[in-house]
């Protein structure tokens, strides 16, 4: 959440994907992203059916980085993926659909055991999105549900003011001691970081 309150899921996923591509060396690899007609967001290193609109992100593509395209992609010859840059591209997309995953684990947590309205069709569009994304395996779908856990915690309203006491004490808007300082900074450490961004 942002400090007004309101969901920072876009920004961090375009921070996210950014930051993966310039992690990535200069070999050129694809991931298609695209909303079905439910509102599930897919991610994959295949072309969605046709018909579909898509963006498409390619990954450390001649040390420029990343570039997006818009619906469709480009044309022409597709260059040929190591073996390396092969597996690379498959833990990208791992780490984007765990977190995809967790991000809809949580939300589907706090909207069906909250206090706001929620739509059914929302709650719907949620569980095709843990679906799509979630593993099979049950020991890593656990380690997702505790990681939809602690996002829940961290982005709960105890955390999101624990989180704004420490950025005032720190910018020295408050009278704290260093001690309180570091208790706080402890706090937010041991409850606040959000497991995914």
């Amino acid at each position: 959440m942002t400090r007004d309150g309101g969901p920072a899921y876009p920004r961090a996923l375009a921070a996210l994907l950014l930051g993966v591509a310039l992690a990535l060396p200069a070999a050129a690899s694809t991931i298609y992203k695209w909303v079905d007609e439910t509102g599930t967001m897919h991610l994959s290193s295949s072309k969605p059916p046709p018909g579909v609109k898509y963006e498409t992100q390619n990954v450390g593509s001649s040390g420029a980085g990343a570039t997006k395209s818009p619906a469709g992609g480009s044309s022409g010859n597709a260059p040929e993926v190591s073996p390396a840059q092969a597996a690379q591209r498959s833990d990208v997309l791992a780490s984007l659909r765990n977190r995809e995953c967790v991000i809809a684990l949580e939300a589907l947590d706090r909207l069906t055991s909250g206090t706001q309205p929620t739509s059914p069709a929302e709650i719907k569009r949620l569980k095709q999105t843990a679906d799509a994304n979630c593993s099979s395996d049950p020991a890593h779908r656990k380690e997702q549900e505790e990681m939809a856990a602690q996002l829940r915690v961290a982005n709960g309203a105890d955390c999101v003011k624990a989180r704004n006491d420490l950025a005032d004490m720190m910018a020295r808007r408050t009278t704290a001691t260093p001690e309180q300082l570091r208790a706080q900074q402890a706090f937010v450490d041991a409850h606040c970081i959000p497991p995914v961004q």
